[in-house]
């Protein structure tokens, strides 16, 4: 498994909501393109994990922000989040948690997981597997100083010539 980080969302060609998670060692290369690894969510998922990324509260409760209360009333914590595989296009992924009991591990939907990762601050990894299937190389003449709309904008070209289903095995 490769540690990575949220990078962040954005919206493809088809205004499909996209997380954007790099490998934590990513662009620490110098010029080094990075590799992004792109995972297609849901709007109410994106929604929930731009919130939390975000810091705001929400005037009621969204379901991730129950699934975080749920677990501090049982006394359990979200070690990490882990996206293990990619089957005809759909991510799976696993939750950790430490009980009273132990540990669990439980399937969830990566956008599940990373929303609940994002309120706890708990680590996120993609199996390198994943990586090599679906991740893909920053533009080779992207500039570390570059201005944060740039990225963005380079990364929205990527995002109107990417489909899902060229994730598809």
């Amino acid at each position: 498994m490769v540690p990575v980080r949220l990078l962040g969302l954005a919206v493809d060609a088809g205004m499909q909501p996209v997380v954007l998670l790099t490998p934590l060692d990513a662009g620490d290369a110098g010029d080094a393109p990075r590799t992004l690894v792109p995972i297609w969510v849901g709007s109410q998922e994106a929604a929930s994990i731009s919130v939390a990324v975000s810091g705001e509260q929400p005037a009621r409760p969204l379901s991730h922000d129950l699934m975080q209360r749920l677990l501090v009333a049982v006394e359990a914590s979200v070690d990490r989040v882990d996206v293990t595989r990619i089957e005809h296009g759909t991510f799976y992924a696993e939750l950790s948690l430490t009980t009273k009991d132990g540990r669990v591990r439980i399937d969830c939907r990566p956008s599940d997981g990373i929303a609940l990762a994002a309120r706890v601050g708990a680590p996120l990894f993609v199996a390198e597997a994943v990586i090599a299937k679906t991740g893909v190389l920053e533009g080779d003449d992207a500039d570390d100083g570059a201005d944060p709309e740039e990225k963005v904008e380079e990364f929205r070209r990527f995002l109107d010539d990417v489909d899902p289903e060229d994730f598809q095995g």
